[in-house]
């Protein structure tokens, strides 16, 4: 994934199948490989310094109106957005463009930045209420899964259970390995997500077996201290 994951959001692709992109008649003419970006929050806007207002993460809808006339403009509007790690820019075709600038299009490709186009009118509010609803209900059911997790561990606990029993249950609501390790980095416990998945310890021996990178943890793994 671009993003880390979608906890706290959904991705670009997730938003354009919403009824209310998807109406817009979507096309996806730069960034279709980061589809799986992670959408915070929605965001609409016509003015030239739009990057300044944005925090990151955010689905960018505009008409186009801030985007400048002059492909020098353009091209500086895309790299600020880029620059400040948004999602995704969903431009609505219409009085400001019947076709997207050929230097807003190749900019947002050099800087990855997913670009869609509308060829249909769409209103900003329906969309924005619909992704803000997917956002909020995917925070809903993230917490309801911390809490099933949390109880179950914790009666594993009080019944008796050890650390190999909690880790399954971790392995199993995470759908992946989980692993112990001391400081220096010597396995002490692993457990796997189920029968079908492989086997946790060579998963295991994989990620140790890579070039070791030491600022942090392996790529799509979470790294967790636990006292």
């Amino acid at each position: 994934m671009d993003s880390q994951g979608t906890q706290g959001g959904i991705t670009v692709q997730r938003a354009l199948e919403l009824p209310g992109l998807r109406g817009g008649l979507p096309e996806v003419v730069a960034g279709a490989e980061r589809l799986q970006r992670t959408v915070r929050w929605v965001h609409a806007g016509e003015v030239p310094n739009m990057a300044s207002l944005l925090k990151g993460g955010e689905l960018l809808l505009t008409t186009g109106l801030g985007l400048g006339a002059r492909p020098a403009e353009q091209r500086a509007f895309v790299r600020r957005l880029a620059e400040r790690g948004i999602a995704a820019l969903v431009v609505e075709l219409g009085p400001r463009f019947t076709r997207l600038p050929a230097a807003l299009v190749e900019t947002a490709r050099a800087a990855g930045l997913p670009l869609v186009q509308l060829h249909r009118e769409v209103p900003f509010v329906t969309v924005t209420e619909e992704v803000h609803t997917e956002i909020v209900n995917g925070h809903y059911a993230l917490l309801q899964q911390a809490e099933e997790v949390h109880r179950r561990c914790t009666e594993a606990l009080l019944g008796g259970g050890g650390i190999p029993q909690v880790l399954g249950i971790l392995a199993e609501f995470s759908g992946n390995p989980v692993f112990l390790e001391t400081a220096d980095g010597q396995l002490l416990y692993a457990a796997g997500a189920g029968t079908e998945c492989a086997d946790p310890l060579q998963v295991w021996e994989g990620l140790r077996g890579r070039p070791v990178d030491r600022e942090g943890p392996p790529a799509s793994a979470v790294l967790v201290d636990v006292p």
